[in-house]
């Protein structure tokens, strides 16, 4: 089989790459990409040149797509947006009330550690490799660490899911042996941060893949630029949980200016900027309305506004938004997991919004008075009956009309999100009116001196933070002189969302730091957030209330009997934390 594709791969005047690897990674290529080491074909084999590299790479993408669903249910039952149905097994249950037993096969770690040791493989490989000189210096940075970064973020997801987990980076024999404590200690999670923090950033490449990678194609409409993991972010997130709070806003705000190379054209203001503009068409991701008085105006479908992002296809707009997003094709495996999880009409419904969550977005004020967030009811979920309906990862499937059309995509990286981490960041780095500037309506909307006509009057010193990198933002518009910085455009988190600010009440740190998680639960919920959210926060102020109070909100809520019991278990940080049972 890895004869066919290699042979495949190496005719690269066509776009057979992902078609080839990603399609196949798990049914006919299984045998490559899981089996154990010893049962595998030798590196002289399948590692001797660069086709033979990417098709590891690919293999391991496709392998990773298998922690979809976990990754997103852990991160979402386990928290206070989301709950079961009567459909949802006692497995999901488990999740949702904190009584998680060992044979629970969401809390399996087996899973994660099968892609890490496939990624451990090929790193080893890779440095024969290039030892050997079987491919250049340039291809060996770019895809060592490409996978490198995607064993750091899943030991990230480890760490928060277990808390306790051993850290193994090369090959092991048999991947039973990670449950062998005496072979394979367990690090804390304290420990494990400050392991990935150290490799991930002693990384020599910390860019995408460049240009001219034979990794970089389109096939069947899909640029596989935005397929692979964003160093940077992860890097930000990883120096986030650590407490380096200058150094994850050094990181995201790398990714935010990522257009600013740009000599001009919309993508200088548009890309991961969040912006309000509103340009012909409505062809963004801005809740707006034709008639701001009237409710039945708001621009809602798969190419305008806000919910578009998760319905339109991959296009130039698209790209102002998504970093890191992995699809889902009905012609190949894997299978798209969320239409089971989500669908009442095409799945299993074992899954939906909670009561909390529902009152949370109802708790809101848009700008022109309409008493909700439009991003929950609009766009995030919709009433199926008398149920409701997490729709986010369903637009496509619906668009089709076609029960065999189970196209979709794994939301793993978006600007809302890195704007979200990035205002957190700056919020515990003092910077609080920056971080509460890019929580609300941006920097435009905070850094303004009161009465200056942009048309007439001279704009020089306003909208604009006078800070260094990586504070600082550049928003102004004016004629008298001309001005367009690249964040004029920039509206910030609510402002897109056409939503009132967010009120500072009291000591300004904890009720930014407040306003942005509430914030990222109502921008990204059930994207596979919300958990980690909450335990970093939590962890940060050694106050489980924070956690536990949430879910008890949610269960109490919904009637369940088990409301107390789940706040009184969240209580002890011990409890946080899955249990590490192989099975």
């Amino acid at each position: 089989m890895m004869t066919t594709i290699r042979t495949k791969i190496r005719k690269s005047t066509k776009p057979l790459l992902w078609v080839a690897m990603v399609s196949l990674s798990l049914s006919s290529c299984e045998e490559f990409v899981d089996v154990q080491p010893q049962d595998k074909l030798s590196g002289d084999q399948v590692y001797r040149n660069v086709y033979d590299a990417d098709a590891a790479v690919t293999g391991i993408y496709g392998k990773f797509m298998g922690l979809a669903s976990k990754y997103v249910m852990l991160n979402e039952m386990r928290a206070d947006l989301m709950t079961t149905t009567g459909n949802s097994d006692p497995y999901l249950k488990e999740l949702s009330e904190q009584n998680i037993s060992a044979e629970n096969p969401y809390a399996n770690p087996k899973d994660f550690y099968e892609v890490i040791q496939n990624c451990n493989d090929a790193l080893k490989n890779f440095d024969i490799m290039v030892a050997e000189k079987k491919f250049t210096q340039s291809q060996y940075d770019q895809r060592y660490a490409d996978i490198a970064c995607i064993r750091s973020w899943i030991y990230l997801q480890l760490g928060i899911q277990y808390g306790t987990v051993p850290y193994i980076t090369q090959p092991i024999v048999s991947l039973e042996d990670v449950k062998d404590a005496s072979k394979y200690p367990r690090l804390s999670f304290d420990q494990l941060l400050e392991e990935l923090v150290k490799f991930t950033e002693g990384l020599t490449y910390k860019k995408d893949y460049d240009a001219t990678s034979s990794l970089l194609v389109t096939v069947d409409g899909y640029y596989t630029a935005k397929f692979f993991i964003n160093k940077e972010c992860l890097l930000g997130d990883l120096q986030l949980w650590k407490g380096n709070y200058q150094q994850a806003a050094m990181h995201y705000k790398t990714i935010m200016e990522t257009s600013s190379s740009q000599p001009s054209g919309t993508a200088l203001y548009e890309v991961y900027r969040l912006s309000n503009f509103a340009g012909s068409g409505n062809n963004d991701f801005i809740v707006n309305y034709t008639n701001s008085q009237n409710v039945n105006t708001l621009f809602n479908t798969d190419t305008q506004g806000w919910r578009s992002m998760f319905a339109r296809t991959k296009d130039a707009v698209w790209n102002t938004e998504w970093i890191w997003s992995l699809p889902f094709d009905s012609k190949f495996a894997p299978k798209n997991p969320f239409i089971n999880i989500f669908s009442k009409t095409g799945g299993q419904y074992l899954a939906k919004p909670s009561q909390r969550a529902i009152d949370l977005w109802n708790s809101n004020t848009q700008s022109n008075g309409f008493p909700y967030d439009a991003r929950g009811p609009k766009f995030t979920y919709k009433m199926v009956g008398n149920d409701p309906v997490i729709m986010k990862y369903l637009y496509r499937y619906e668009a089709a009309a076609d029960v065999f059309k189970t196209d979709g995509d794994w939301f793993l990286y978006r600007a809302e999100k890195l704007h979200l981490r990035y205002a957190e960041a700056a919020n515990r780095d003092n910077k609080h009116r920056i971080a509460n500037a890019i929580l609300n309506k941006g920097i435009k909307g905070d850094y303004n001196r009161g009465g200056l006509d942009k048309a007439k009057d001279d704009m020089t010193y306003t909208w604009i933070t006078k800070e260094g990198f990586p504070y600082d933002f550049d928003a102004r518009e004016g004629e008298h002189p001309y001005f367009r910085g690249n964040w004029y455009r920039g509206g910030g988190v609510r402002g897109r969302a056409n939503l009132v600010n967010a009120p500072v009440v009291g000591d300004s740190l904890t009720s930014i730091e407040n306003n942005i998680i509430r914030e990222a639960g109502l921008s990204l919920a059930y994207e596979g957030n919300r958990w980690e959210d909450l335990v970093r926060i939590a962890r940060r102020r050694n106050d489980p209330a924070f956690l536990a109070d949430k879910i008890y909100d949610k269960l109490n809520k919904e009637g369940n009997a088990h409301a107390a019991e789940a706040r009184a278990k969240l209580m002890n940080v011990n409890n946080w934390y899955l249990p590490f049972t192989w099975k």
